[in-house]
């Protein structure tokens, strides 16, 4: 048995930093229930840390908001609502409508090659690791991030890319969750072409329009695929 309370060789900055990024990406994953309870010993006995790792990576995870800090519960899983998918949604367009309109207007040739780049790896990459078994790939997952990152990359602010970043997240912790793949009729692989066409054709109301419809089009297959999956309150901690 783990003695969590022994000095581990890494400094507890490092720790805390790893038990974080752990910690984020089951939370994302939907490997950890919405809305439940975090418990300090538990965790640092399955990270095989230290508690006071554990507690800084719980602290940072909850100013980020993926988790929420009380007096009586101590640190939850934030829950999921149909309340906060609507606001991501709607900052994710206001945020793009400025953000990849200063990329088109400001980008080089190199950070159109970095589009190109992106929209090639995310094609090439298959979307499941098992299609039979419907096991997402983390890998289509890694370049679907870096492929949207991509697109408002020379907007001018590592601030505004950050803040995309983490709504990009947020946003796909909902979709994880409802399991939103393809959905009949709808080809996303389309959908990524065309928005990177608009892009590097510097037509930045066109590229915008398709951006902000992709996010809208995924906004509504979750709420569906949520909604038909139960009661909104039954589902994986889901508020109304």
């Amino acid at each position: 048995m783990i003695d969590i309370n022994d000095q581990n060789d890494k400094p507890n900055e490092t720790l805390a930093s790893t038990a974080f990024l752990k910690l984020r990406n089951e939370i994302i994953a939907g490997a950890v229930d919405p809305d439940s309870k975090l418990l300090i010993r538990p965790l640092a006995e399955r990270y095989g840390m230290g508690l006071s790792p554990i507690r800084e990576a719980l602290s940072r995870l909850a100013v980020e908001g993926w988790l929420r800090q009380t007096d009586q519960r101590g640190f939850t899983v934030t829950p999921l609502s149909l309340e906060d998918l609507r606001d991501l949604t709607a900052t994710r367009c206001l945020l793009n409508e400025s953000a990849l309109a200063a990329s088109i207007a400001q980008g080089d040739t190199l950070w159109e090659e970095s589009v190109v780049l992106a929209r090639h790896r995310l094609l090439r990459t298959p979307r499941q690791t098992n299609e039979a078994a419907g096991i997402r790939s983390p890998q289509w997952e890694n370049a679907h991030k870096a492929f949207h990152a991509s697109l408002i990359s020379a907007c001018g602010s590592q601030r505004i890319c950050a803040q995309d970043a983490q709504l990009f997240d947020a946003f796909e912790r909902y979709r994880i969750i409802a399991r939103v793949a393809v959905a009949h009729g709808r080809s996303d692989t389309d959908e990524h072409d065309a928005i990177a066409d608009a892009v590097l054709k510097r037509d930045a109301k066109q590229a915008v329009t398709l951006l902000n419809s992709h996010i809208r089009l995924t906004e509504m297959l979750v709420r569906e695929a949520l909604w038909h999956a139960g009661p909104p309150a039954e589902v994986s901690g889901l508020r109304a």
